[in-house]
């Protein structure tokens, strides 16, 4: 028997994961917090609002209602936003019965606690469940069209990690193994800040140079942090690490990237978040916990700084941007 799959999060990047897993003989639920997603995949075989002109597979089923996602299911994708994730997970955990994997796709920290989306799982399903996390350079527009792509999953119970890997790699999804989920999972936060910047970067006609110089301040901060977390610096130099900050930064698929150019392009946070329909750029959350964090750990992060105060605090772009670069 195939091990029953539920994804919690239909956002472009859980539907696409949904969608591999279907595709790869798996039965798949796929929860989604909104009725007329579900809807939508259940009787188009399409996430209109999420991942527009991509075909589903039939055999993905939707739902609305998460006792019916969780029920049964051996392997549970845990992709709902930072903000909102564990009011989800607890509920997820509440309705699964008997043990299973928890795989974390989420990039970020929890604002207050500064834990990892891994760490908050693995407090709300206790014993229940093996926790893992997945990340890397992985837009969801590339992979659910099968454009080659590779990926991270980390963990400490390789069992999980070799059940992940079954569940959803393939010829054009490769899966490697990883030892360190607290570091991937830092590179994974820390990457969508320096995105944000990359974007604010190209608003401001700002050339190749100077974001050179975000990258590699972006790379420098998340080895700081992953320090704090006890993560290997060599994880930095990954994947997870460099292969997704590269792709983040540079792409015309990154959330993260275009909320940076359009603050760029004097656009207020309001207005960005009415043009992304519902989706959420990460690094606006991250920003807000890494910003505590530095704080509490006296951390030395202008970029995490410099970016935390033109959002929240209203500084003006090219200072904070010509501040980064000048360190």
């Amino acid at each position: 028997m195939m091990k029953k799959v539920a994804v919690i999060g239909a956002g472009a990047w859980g539907t696409t994961l949904a969608k591999v897993a279907a595709e790869n003989g798996f039965p798949v639920v796929l929860w989604a917090h909104e009725a007329e997603v579900a809807e939508s995949i259940a009787k188009r075989h399409a996430n209109e609002h999420f991942l527009e002109g991509v075909s589903l597979p039939a055999s993905l089923k939707a739902t609305n209602d998460i006792q019916e996602a969780a029920d049964g299911a051996e392997i549970i994708i845990l992709a709902v936003p930072s903000p909102f994730f564990r009011d989800v997970v607890k509920k997820a955990a509440k309705a699964m019965k008997g043990n299973c994997v928890a795989l974390s796709v989420v990039k970020g920290l929890e604002q207050g606690s500064l834990l990892t989306m891994s760490q908050v799982a693995s407090e709300e399903f206790g014993g229940k469940a093996a926790v893992a996390v997945l990340s890397g350079p992985n837009h969801a527009a590339e992979v659910s069209r099968k454009m080659p792509s590779a990926t991270v999953v980390a963990g400490k119970d390789k069992p999980a990690l070799e059940t992940i890997r079954k569940t959803l790699g393939n010829e054009y999804f490769r899966i490697f193994l990883h030892d360190d989920p607290v570091g991937v999972e830092i590179c994974g936060a820390v990457k969508n800040i320096a995105a944000i910047a990359i974007g604010v970067c190209d608003a401001l006609g700002f050339g190749d140079n100077a974001k050179g110089s975000v990258i590699t301040l972006g790379l420098t901060e998340m080895a700081r942090i992953g320090r704090v977390y006890g993560a290997k610096r060599s994880t930095c130099y990954g994947l997870a690490g460099v292969g997704d900050l590269v792709a983040t930064a540079f792409s015309k698929h990154s959330r993260n990237r275009f909320f940076g150019e359009q603050l760029g392009k004097g656009k207020t946070v309001e207005e960005i978040s009415t043009v992304m329909k519902g989706s959420i750029a990460e690094g606006t959350k991250a920003v807000k916990a890494v910003y505590e964090l530095s704080a509490v750990k006296k951390l030395d992060l202008p970029l995490a700084r410099e970016i935390y105060r033109v959002i929240y605090e209203g500084k003006e772009l090219k200072g904070a941007i010509k501040a980064i670069i000048s360190l």
